[in-house]
């Protein structure tokens, strides 16, 4: 990994962890390790907090279109390095080649989206109903932010919480996720780069985040929470918002129910479930996770699916021709292991994959499974891995509940050929998105989030900066 950074990032400066620790960065496609990294500590959290408190006041007071012109620049520096931080990524977390190109692409556009919103923060002026006031109305940074990504989309996750963030005039302390340093890593580079001044990001990386991230929550300086992550983490993360009513938005786990209507256009239905479920191995939050397919039209749909799934080759990311990479780790290969067992033993039956692979790294097959009982450990549980599992169902009430019937709310996707039905089975889903006859609801111009415990607020699109910005209101005497 020569030229890429390994140090932590503090007030503009490339620093080794206070105690000297360092933590590995592996390649899941082959269990060895990369390269160390320095593993920042309790001491390290304060200093990259104290430096974008320091920066704070001044960064605030920053231009819209200063904020603007970083981002912009930002956003052509990561696209003239596609193929070098797609290689980075590739490395540190195993997605293919092809894959990670494109989520550079969708990692710039987060950059040149908020370099247009930064300059677009509106307030308001008026007079207020007893006639002898007038109101002004202004939106203003929170304040000095915790950003915590996660590993399954290193890059993506860091601009679409820094983008809007600088475009707010807010500082931060970037946290990603000891799976995934080097992406976070290279960000601070290129934003160090585009002209951030020093101390509006700092990133921390881990392998103690419980040591490192509650005393900042809970220490009364940090006023922004944004953490993409695990339900679990995520209610352990606000208890300890709650002590210093620290503002916290949340994208956590989901469940997601892929839903194919007996009028569906079938090749459409299995395109879709192909970018559904196998986008980043099935690796993420958004993937299809329980297939309810009518009674009428599984059989064939199952069928169209796994040898699709069949068909795809895999291997390290860096190979050419390779549609899957590994797993992130051996952990989560044995999750996936697990689940598919249990769903056999319960009488599942194994379409295509199910059976893990000699040799080294943490590669696991496409699987479609069938006849998959609705008690079955991954019917409640996110997967994350290249499993489909198909149940059936009989009529619209009937699946709009099994769908509905779960903590989370994220997404659902909705194949069929009625616009009528269309909608109303996608208004009748207890989620946030819904993919409407297309298998990928994911876009920066979009308000990205889900309801009940898959989180709280929304980031892309023309709300994702409001997650980072207050209110103040001046009230003044009219004149006489």
């Amino acid at each position: 990994m020569t030229g890429t950074p390994t140090r932590l990032f503090v007030g503009g400066v490339w620093t080794d962890a206070a105690d000297g620790a360092v933590m590995p960065v592996d390649d899941p496609a082959t269990g060895e390790i990369l390269c160390h990294v320095a593993d920042a500590g309790p001491k390290d959290a304060r200093l990259a907090q104290d430096a974008a408190l320091q920066a704070q006041e001044e960064w605030a007071r920053t231009a819209p279109r200063a904020r603007s012109e970083i981002l912009r620049r930002a956003y052509e520096i990561v696209l003239d390095r596609t193929d070098e931080l797609a290689h980075l990524m590739t490395s540190e977390m195993g997605k293919p080649l092809t894959e990670a190109r494109g989520e550079v692409a969708y990692a710039a556009e987060f950059f040149r989206w908020f370099s247009e919103e930064a300059v677009r923060i509106g307030g308001g002026h008026g007079i207020l109903p007893d006639g002898r006031n007038r109101m002004l109305l202004s939106r203003r940074p929170v304040g000095p932010c915790l950003l915590i990504t996660p590993w399954n989309f290193p890059l993506a996750m860091g601009t679409r919480k820094i983008g809007p963030a600088i475009a707010a005039g807010c500082t931060m302390v970037l946290k990603p996720a000891p799976q995934t340093p080097l992406s976070s890593l290279a960000l601070a580079a290129i934003l160090k780069e585009a002209g951030l001044p020093d101390g509006v990001l700092n990133v921390i990386t881990t392998s103690r985040a419980g040591e490192v991230c509650e005393p900042l929550l809970r220490g009364g300086r940090i006023r922004k929470l944004s953490f993409t992550g695990s339900t679990q983490v995520g209610r352990l993360l606000l208890a300890q918002c709650a002590d210093t009513v620290v503002r916290a938005s949340m994208e956590l786990g989901g469940n997601a129910p892929f839903i194919v209507l007996d009028d569906a256009d079938l090749d459409a239905a299995v395109d879709g479930a192909m970018i559904a479920k196998m986008r980043n191995m099935g690796e993420a939050c958004t993937a299809a996770n329980r297939f309810f397919v009518h009674r009428s039209v599984a059989g064939e749909f199952a069928r169209r699916l796994a040898r699709r799934m069949e068909a795809l080759v895999v291997g390290p990311g860096t190979r050419d021709g390779v549609d899957v990479g590994p797993l992130i780790d051996a952990t989560g290969r044995a999750k996936v292991e697990d689940l598919v067992s249990d769903a056999v033993e319960r009488g599942a039956r194994v379409l295509c994959g199910g059976r893990t692979p000699e040799g080294p790294g943490c590669f696991y097959p496409p699987t479609v499974l069938t006849d998959v009982s609705p008690d079955s450990r991954l019917m409640g549980t996110e997967i994350f891995g290249p499993v489909a599992a198909i149940l059936t169902f009989d009529d619209e009430d009937e699946v709009v509940r099994r769908a509905n019937d779960t903590p989370w709310g994220l997404v659902g996707y909705v194949f069929t050929g009625g616009l009528d039905r269309a909608l109303r089975v996608s208004e009748r889903l207890e989620v946030g998105m819904v993919g409407l006859n297309t298998g990928l609801v994911s876009n920066p111009a979009a308000p990205f989030g889900g309801v009940k415990q898959s989180g709280l607020g929304r980031e892309g699109g023309t709300v994702g900066i409001e997650e980072f910005l207050g209110y103040q209101y001046i009230a003044m005497p009219t004149a006489r």
